[in-house]
């Protein structure tokens, strides 16, 4: 009888935790999906901002290059949630790098449309708050 009890303890205990597991990987599906679909929307919306330089550019190496609006220095901005901009000298080699994001969390394609108009439409003040980086 002893042996039956803690069969039947178990089969119970087995049986809620394959119920919590069920529901953490459906929880963890819903959370990937919706994850996928904010990085489409982001990509999308991105895509239609950029001129068809820019997304020749970003379509075969996954960065994009802006002018500055006030100095007219070129960017490249990298496919990235940050550490992602460089300055790129008359060489079109990168001379310094910067870091500027959105104070919320976004997906990459956002904070590069961000950055983007940052840097067309007010430069300087984009610039104040980055932090800058030596590129590798």
């Amino acid at each position: 009888m002893r042996v039956r009890d803690a069969a039947s303890r178990c089969n119970g205990q087995l049986r809620r935790l394959l119920a919590a597991c069920l529901q953490l990987a459906r929880a963890l599906r819903e959370w990937y999906l919706r994850a996928s679909t904010r990085e489409q929307r982001g990509l999308k919306l991105l895509r239609e901002w950029l001129s068809q330089e820019q997304l020749a550019q970003y379509d075969a190496n996954k960065y994009f290059e802006v002018i500055g609006c006030h100095t007219g220095k070129r960017y490249r901005i990298c496919h990235g949630n940050g550490a992602n901009i460089l300055e790129l000298g008359d060489d079109a080699l990168p001379r310094t790098g910067g870091c500027f994001v959105p104070s919320e969390h976004l997906v990459a394609a956002d904070v590069m449309l961000a950055q983007k108009i940052a840097l067309e439409t007010d430069e300087r003040g984009a610039l104040t708050v980055a932090n800058n980086f030596t590129p590798r």
